[in-house]
């Protein structure tokens, strides 16, 4: 894991001071709301539906055993003893007061963590692969070019006000678990040549208009990222539009001026930026690379332990994956027990996590895009003891990528933005699925729900996705198939008219009776017989099941 420099311990004190005097001032009149939300929203600060939500960033969900525990104490202390894991790998607190923000931002940076880079108009918290370092896939580790792309990023003085918020992925290998395809930029390390490099996607995103990104360039040398990063961003802070929230991400730029234009104009600034001096040297790549070293130095011998415990078996198969070094395996820790808030985790949770970590993964913790957690380092042999424990304080669900593992934003519940309720939806798909044996003859797929047309809980690329409306003062849903957010990214089709809360579930029902009366294999997953029938059978049975009541 990365750890702070001298430079960058100031940085974050300075900047906890600075915002200590600002929220003074807010209390005190000397700002009004207006005036304080540019400074607030740059340290991380939103305010919500109910109360201020304070959003920190954990760059490139990678957490530490001690910073798990130092949040959950926050949470204690300063909220209502819980956090919200989001899709940007970061962590949501909805309850803190505003007197007491500083001094939450000052115990994060005792830990090395901050709220910088969560909200506004800037580069956001980069996004990585959460099995990066720990697969054989990867042609190397990306977690390091996170960390370099954040170093550059941070406080840059071109791009702390873009016309919009800009959000980078990093991947290393050919399956996609960041959702590279629906960012502003996605980077892909790729081997050519016995040379890696990236391959570099613009101009995804979701919200009012989805777009999946276009590839611009396939091989910039490493030496060479941030100068065409530069490039891409001096681009869309020239040419973005600030006229128009609506049409201010890159996506729109890149749809108006076409993929070869933009190109073009990238290639341009980029060879301008050839004396930038942002060139970067081997040393000091190796330097950022050697923060990101296994904790273990090899392969082990260690089995699994075997045991007549069917529910400890089915976790097992479940959300126990293969770690690249024998003798370990990666755990995942499913946020979506059932009949609860997907994402969320008490401060007891995160206190037993933090302590499984620290004896049984070395002391680290992961967040993926999916709003679960990861263990990633941990010997076969421990695997029975992690399980009763995390069993101990409900996380041991094992539902990873089946049907009650949606993500879902936090809705009407908490966000002023938000157009109806998701997470009451979440709840009783989770309630009515949670037969391990219902699940288990579903198979893969992935639900995603947004409670308002900015797509938070990112339905446009769920295989379901569902789009919460208000419709007349009604909360309605639309419902869109046949999305997906990994290596072969698409677009969900929206099935037609949205349907009343109350005739949601049964919808949700015919489209899986239409997936699996349409199965030609028991293995065949929701994806695959969505691409092969198409949407019209389940619009036949939607609307037909609809208008027979």
């Amino acid at each position: 894991m990365y750890q702070y420099s001298e430079k960058d311990k100031q940085i974050v004190k300075n900047r906890t001071k600075e915002f200590l005097f600002q929220v003074k001032r807010r209390i005190n009149g000397d700002l009004t709301e207006e005036e304080f939300k540019p400074l607030r929203l740059m340290n991380g600060l939103y305010l919500q539906l109910h109360a201020y939500m304070l959003r920190v960033a954990i760059p490139y969900g990678e957490l530490s055993y001690i910073q798990l525990k130092k949040l959950a104490e926050i949470s204690e202390k300063y909220d209502k003893g819980y956090g919200h894991f989001t899709t940007r790998q970061n962590i949501q607190f909805n309850w803190p007061k505003l007197e007491d923000v500083p001094k939450i931002l000052e115990e994060l940076a005792d830990v090395e963590m901050h709220a910088i880079q969560t909200s506004g108009n800037c580069i956001r918290n980069i996004s990585c692969d959460h099995l990066a370092g720990i697969n054989n896939e990867e042609v190397e580790d990306p977690r390091p070019w996170c960390e370099i792309i954040r170093k550059w990023s941070t406080f840059h003085p071109e791009f702390s006000f873009l016309p919009r918020k800009f959000k980078i992925a990093v991947i290393a290998c050919d399956t996609d678990r960041a959702a590279m395809k629906v960012h502003d930029i996605g980077l892909k390390l790729v081997k050519k040549k016995n040379e890696v490099g990236f391959e570099v996607f613009v101009g995804g995103g979701q919200g009012r208009s989805p777009f999946i990104a276009k590839k611009i360039n396939d091989f910039v040398k490493k030496k060479d990222l941030l100068n065409y990063l530069e490039a891409i961003l001096s681009i869309y802070n020239e040419m973005g539009r600030r006229d128009n929230i609506y049409k201010a991400r890159i996506k729109i730029l890149i749809n108006e001026l076409g993929e070869k234009k933009l190109k073009s104009l990238v290639e341009n600034k980029f060879k301008k930026f050839a004396d930038k001096k942002l060139s970067l040297k081997e040393n000091e790549i190796q330097e950022i690379k050697n923060y990101f070293k296994l904790p273990i130095s090899g392969p082990i011998k260690s089995e699994i332990p075997l045991k007549k415990n069917k529910q400890y078996t089915i976790w097992l198969n479940q959300n126990v994956i293969e770690h690249k070094l024998s003798g370990y395996s990666i755990i995942m820790v499913s946020l979506k027990p059932y009949n609860q808030p997907p994402g969320d985790a008490t401060a007891n949770q995160m206190k037993t996590l933090s302590k499984i970590a620290q004896e049984f993964s070395y002391g680290e913790i992961r967040v993926t895009h999916e709003q679960n957690l990861v263990l990633p380092h941990v010997k076969n042999s421990d695997l029975f003891n992690v399980w009763n424990q995390l069993k101990s304080i409900n996380l041991a669900t094992p539902n990873i990528g089946l049907i009650t593992d949606a993500i879902c934003c936090p809705g009407m519940d908490y966000c002023a933005l938000a157009t109806a309720r998701s997470i009451p939806i979440s709840q009783k798909i989770s309630r009515y699925f949670k037969n391990q044996s219902i699940q288990e003859k579903i198979g893969k797929i992935k639900i995603k729900i947004s409670g308002c047309i900015n797509a938070c809980g990112h339905h446009h690329v769920g295989n379901i996705g569902i789009l919460g409306l208000d419709r007349n003062g009604e909360e309605s849903y639309q419902i869109s198939l046949g999305g997906s957010a990994d290596e072969n990214t698409n677009i969900g089709q929206i099935v037609g008219p949205s349907f009343p809360e109350k005739e949601l579930m049964k919808a949700i029902k015919t489209i899986v009776k239409t997936f699996e009366n349409n199965k030609k294999a028991k293995n065949e997953n929701f994806l695959t017989v969505f691409n092969r029938i198409g949407i019209d059978p389940f619009k036949k049975d939607l609307y037909e099941t609809s208008n027979s009541k």
